[in-house]
């Protein structure tokens, strides 16, 4: 039988909770598991050792033990002890203890069966153990007692504070409130065992925030303390509430939260004008919406409460004004309503009012909850454009109006008080045609050319007024100009007609149906009449029929027609209007004849093949034809033939050529005049007779100089034969361009027509040389003759 004990004094049996105790006898069928009394099953009784089938006497039952917590002391605390009846203290049993905190929290002594404590513990961690202990035979390892549970509470002392789970608080009350309302409700939690002692009994008290708050000292509720707590004048409060164990007796444990309090805003404060006069001033040219100035009430309070709701409630601008309130900045905006004339009126007076649309009941004894001010507001003058009245003009005028005629007054006027002189004009822009012209002093719209209803019917053009002492100020008026038709266009087919008779055809068969159009658009609409010119009116062949419906059919009039006879007819039809005058036209049907089926379906509408005459047969004509074609071609191919005949002159490369001669008889065109020639030939005459520039703009009126070289010259022979071979090829070349052409000359000096063209053998001086000559040459060597002419005394040349 187990037992339970702490037997070491008399200090740890009453004053550390000793485990209980219970007397009395058991019988071996029931015995007794972990301290309590439940009976064993058949497998528990299966296991028991023979001996323990034995009726044998119990002394007595436990079933849990009680530990203080927080144990600071050095050595294990002593838990209890653990005895079986079988321990007769010769160390035979041996003690097991498992479960929770078994080996770890707790320890056994396996002999004696004591429990110690080997940690520190604390209740608000874990209030209780559950182990189970066990008597073993120490030589067999045979259980001597059946496994038994028991419990090790932990009994609870005053080591935790109450604390403020979800502190800091924030909470806000109405201003204004009256005493008593309720703010917010603090709550604090001690960790200690409430149904011991008062280690858990906690109270609360307010440290800071008196006179304006008070706390339930129970139930932690926070309410108003001071009435008429104005949020003008403090907004934010903060109070600091201690909560306090032990019913807040001396020795209990404490903690404090803060409660951060706010005073929301009422409407208790009416909005107020900072001053009762505004001054405010606009152009008169302010267009409509634009703003004049803004005005402001203010109020002490914020949000809804401070909401304003402007509006204009006298004065002589209620029409010409209008104020909107800013959402945003609670601001009054005055804008303009209508345009405004510095001439017309120069200053207006308005009375705004500014009050608040959410109101409270309880304060409207301190109303009332809106104010007014007045604005004064001064129109100033500016340099208007001018004004047309009306603003639009929509002028009517016949197409056939002659140039010239006025067709509208067109007016303006300065608005300012200067009255400025007006000048008009039209926006070439809108009448890019040029069709109107407007006088520019009196302002008449006048036609300039003539007017066409059928290809301009509406012209929509723009008029601009301007000051004369301000060409800046520009007004317009639109014009819009409708041209109204007159009948100035006859009537003429909607298309080309031709039709076709049948040589079988039959009189009073029907063989076109013709229609016409107008580009005249009268009133009454559109009617013609038709009928045959008067030169057809006897017509035998055909006749026409007005259908008195813009259409009019084409009948044969006899039978019999024949292509040989003749198979094409052209009918003139008068086509006349309505209109006034009557206009009318002449279009011409083309009728063919042709053979038809008997079915009336074309068979041909030729005449038979012209016959040819017999001497000439169509094969002749053919070879007639084809022997122009091969000549045509022959001339082509010996043109192209001539063409590539000439050859150029090889230039021996031992040939010496020192000088070349460009001649050219027009004059010069400078830096731009790249027609001439090729400088580069002067320079290499070689490379002449491949890249030869030739002029296509002027022909020549000089011949080459060449050609003038005596052949008695004493020169090179071989130069002389290719300067004369050169000459004679330019000469006999009947496909050269008959102008400006390069040549080569071999020497200067004596013989040449032009003389030397070297400065080396000039004369010195001018005396020596004479240049009357140049006066003969003509207008091209005027100014040379004007340099290097002879002057008399009063500088005229000679």
């Amino acid at each position: 039988m187990w037992t339970s004990g702490r037997m070491s004094n008399a200090k740890n049996l009453f004053g550390l909770g000793v485990s209980l105790y219970f007397w009395g006898l058991m019988d071996l069928t029931t015995p007794v598991l972990s301290g309590s009394a439940r009976p064993l099953t058949e497998g528990q009784e299966d296991n028991l050792p023979d001996k323990l089938h034995q009726r044998m006497k119990r002394s007595w039952v436990w079933n849990q033990f009680f530990v203080l917590e927080e144990y600071t002391g050095t050595d294990p605390l002593y838990v209890g002890k653990l005895h079986s009846d079988m321990d007769r203290g010769d160390g035979s049993i041996k003690y097991i203890l498992s479960g929770e905190g078994a080996g770890i929290v707790f320890t056994i002594d396996d002999t004696t069966g004591d429990i110690h404590a080997i940690q520190r513990l604390d209740r608000e961690e874990r209030s209780q153990y559950t182990l189970r202990a066990q008597a073993l035979d120490r030589r067999t390892g045979q259980p001597m007692e059946p496994e038994s549970e028991f419990i090790i509470k932990i009994q609870d002392i005053n080591d935790n504070e109450p604390k403020f789970l979800d502190g800091p608080y924030v909470a806000s009350v109405p201003e204004m409130s009256p005493v008593g309302t309720s703010v917010i409700q603090v709550t604090a939690t001690d960790a200690d065992d409430p149904t011991y002692g008062n280690s858990a009994r906690v109270v609360y008290s307010i440290l800071q925030g008196q006179p304006y708050f008070s706390v339930d000292s129970r139930t932690g509720l926070i309410r108003t303390a001071l009435m008429n707590m104005d949020r003008e004048a403090k907004e934010y409060y903060e109070v600091i509430i201690q909560a306090k164990d032990m019913g807040g007796q001396l020795g209990g444990l404490a903690g404090t939260t803060t409660v951060n309090i706010t005073l929301s805003d009422v409407n208790d404060n009416p909005p107020r004008f900072p001053q009762k006069h505004y001054q405010m001033s606009v152009l008169e040219s302010a267009p409509v919406s634009s703003t004049v100035g803004r005005v402001v009430a203010k109020d002490l309070d914020e949000g809804i409460n401070a909401e304003m709701k402007y509006s204009l409630v006298d004065g002589d601008g209620l029409d010409v004004f209008d104020i909107n309130t800013d959402p945003n900045y609670q601001v009054g905006i005055i804008t303009v309503r209508k345009p405004l004339s510095f001439e017309s009126k120069k200053s207006y007076t308005l009375k705004v009012e500014g009050a608040n649309p959410h109101l409270e009941m309880r304060f409207l004894n301190l109303g009332p909850f809106r104010d007014t001010t007045t604005v004064h507001i001064s129109v100033e003058d500016v340099d208007e454009p001018p004004v047309f009245e009306p603003s639009i003009y929509f002028v009517e005028v016949p197409e056939d109006v002659e140039i010239g005629t006025t067709i509208q007054i067109i007016s303006a006027k300065d608005p300012d008080v200067t009255n400025n002189s007006i000048r008009y004009s039209i926006d070439r822009s809108s009448d890019p045609g040029r069709f109107f012209y407007v006088d520019i002093t009196s302002g008449a719209l006048m036609t300039a050319r003539p007017l066409d209803r059928e290809d301009i019917s509406w012209h929509n053009i723009t008029v601009l007024a301007t000051e004369l002492n301000n060409p800046s100020q520009v007004g317009s008026v639109s014009v819009t100009v409708k041209v109204l038709d007159v009948n100035d266009n006859a009537p003429e087919f909607a298309r080309f007609y031709e039709t076709f008779v049948c040589e079988n055809a039959k009189a009073g068969q029907l063989i076109q149906t013709v229609s016409a159009i107008d580009r005249d658009d009268p009133q009454e609409g559109q009617h013609f009449y038709y009928s045959l010119a008067p030169e057809a009116a006897n017509n035998p062949n055909f006749t026409l029929r007005d259908n008195q419906d813009n259409t009019a059919w084409i009948l044969t009039r006899r039978s019999g027609f024949r292509q040989h006879e003749q198979n094409t007819f052209y009918l003139p039809i008068l086509i006349s209007d309505n209109g006034r005058p009557v206009l009318s036209s002449t279009g011409t049907l083309t009728v063919h004849v042709c053979s038809c089926d008997e079915e009336g379906m074309v068979m041909s509408c030729n005449a038979e093949a012209y016959v040819l005459p017999v001497s000439l047969s169509r094969g002749a004509l053919i070879a007639i034809l084809a022997c122009i074609f091969v000549l045509l071609v022959l001339v082509l191919l010996i043109l192209s033939m001539r063409r590539q005949r000439k050859q150029p002159y090889i230039i021996d490369e031992e040939e010496n050529i020192h000088e070349n001669i460009v001649r050219y008889d027009d004059e010069g065109g400078g830096e731009e005049d790249t027609e001439a020639f090729d400088i580069a030939a002067m320079w290499n005459p070689r490379e002449a007779q491949l890249v030869v520039k030739n002029r296509q703009d002027m022909l020549p009126e000089i011949e080459s100089l060449s050609r003038y070289v005596p052949q008695a010259c004493i020169m090179d022979n071989n130069v002389h034969n290719y300067v004369l071979a050169k000459l004679y090829e330019a000469d006999m070349d009947l496909w050269a361009p008959p102008f400006d052409s390069l040549q080569t000359y071999m020497f200067e000096g004596n013989g040449s027509v032009a003389e030397s063209l070297s400065s080396l053998q000039s004369v010195t001086t001018d005396s020596d040389q004479s240049y009357d000559y140049l006066t003969d040459w003509g207008p091209r060597f005027k100014k040379l003759a004007e340099m290097y002419g002879a002057t008399d005394s009063s500088g005229a040349l000679w």
